[in-house]
């Protein structure tokens, strides 16, 4: 085991000294020797005491789910966290030689205008977090009920998540921030945007990486394992996750056997998310050619022999283009030319 992720709601939810057990029970029974440790903290959980017991335990990056600085807008969706207390948590992790610190901010939430992702990006520059994930809200309200206190009135419309999403790869390569797929950045001297410029860039279920370990193995409640050939999903619900474990079962509820034909599709749309380029046989090319035109036709992708290359204008429908290649969503249902 190379590396130990804490992520998916709040892990500081619980006391410090209960993770430090949790991290002590894992990396024993996997023999993890020295992995590379990192977190998502929830800032309104944050205290000084949890900057000293992560430092002690050797977690080398922290993720801060800041989402914007504006007041209104965290009035809307219900996470007040004012930018001073921001300030703080980076201020207390720096202190304790904690440096690796990303921000997850978000475009396309109720009420917001240009101008408010401006301020929030502003902030962020200036507190120079090593990397940034911009993500666009997806207001799912069925699937979260949390969200159902949002006005969706009141949210943005297409034009204006684009202009959002514009104006923060402008702003943000402008500061120095190196692009990454398609929603993260981060500093030169990050190893993801070294990564970035060697093209090892990587995605899995955390994100854009630059871990290229083939099998992760996902633990807790509604937690995703990834295998080469097979994707898994734990029980969601706390208790029943709990219950099953107590038992000696194997936790996992749902899951996805991955054929040949769905691994060699998922290495295009992982190939095409982060490197904006992906290498297609012959087949594969005379398929893509008839059920990718309007792309083309819109300057959006072109290609170099049988590289599939999506352009610089076309960088911001890079997620479009690679679902194309989804067996079930997409428009390239079989890889194989009718004729054959």
């Amino acid at each position: 085991m190379r590396r130990i992720a804490f992520g998916g709601g709040s892990p500081n939810a619980i006391a410090p000294v209960e993770l430090v057990r949790l991290l002590d029970q894992v990396q024993t029974l996997f023999d993890a020797h020295h992995p590379e440790i990192s977190i998502e903290l929830d800032p309104r959980g944050f205290s000084s005491e949890w900057a000293l017991v992560l430092a002690a335990a050797r977690v080398g990056r922290v993720s801060l789910g800041v989402q914007t600085f504006a007041p209104h807008i965290q009035q809307a969706i219900g996470r007040i966290q004012p930018l001073s207390h921001i300030e703080h948590v980076v201020a207390s992790l720096r202190l304790r030689g904690i440096d690796a610190i990303n921000f997850d901010l978000m475009y396309g939430l109720p009420g917001q205008g240009l101008a408010d992702l401006e301020a929030t990006l502003a902030e962020t520059i200036r507190l120079a977090p090593s990397r940034i994930a911009l993500f666009g809200y997806a207001h799912l309200p069925d699937m979260i009920p949390r969200q159902r206190r949002i006005d969706a009135s009141d949210l943005p419309d297409m034009k204006l998540r684009f202009e959002q999403a514009e104006l923060g790869y402008r702003l943000l390569t402008h500061a120095g921030y190196v692009p990454v797929g398609f929603d993260h950045f981060a500093l030169p001297g990050d190893p993801l945007a070294i990564a970035a410029s060697e093209r090892r860039v990587n995605r899995n279920f955390q994100g854009f990486t630059e871990d290229d370990a083939p099998v992760l193995i996902g633990l807790g409640a509604s937690a995703i394992g990834r295998f080469p050939d097979l994707i898994v999903q734990n029980e969601k619900r706390a208790g029943h996750y709990r219950d099953m474990v107590m038992e000696g079962r194997l936790a996992s509820v749902r899951g996805v056997q991955l054929d040949a034909d769905e691994q060699r599709r998922a290495g295009h749309i992982r190939d095409l998310l982060c490197t904006h380029r992906t290498h297609l046989n012959a087949c594969e090319r005379a398929v893509a050619q008839g059920g990718l035109a309007e792309y083309g036709q819109k300057g959006l992708i072109k290609w170099e022999g049988t590289d599939l290359v999506i352009s610089n204008r076309g960088l911001p429908y890079a997620r479009h283009v690679a679902a194309e290649f989804d067996r079930i969503r997409g428009k390239l249902v079989s890889t194989k030319p009718a004729s054959v």
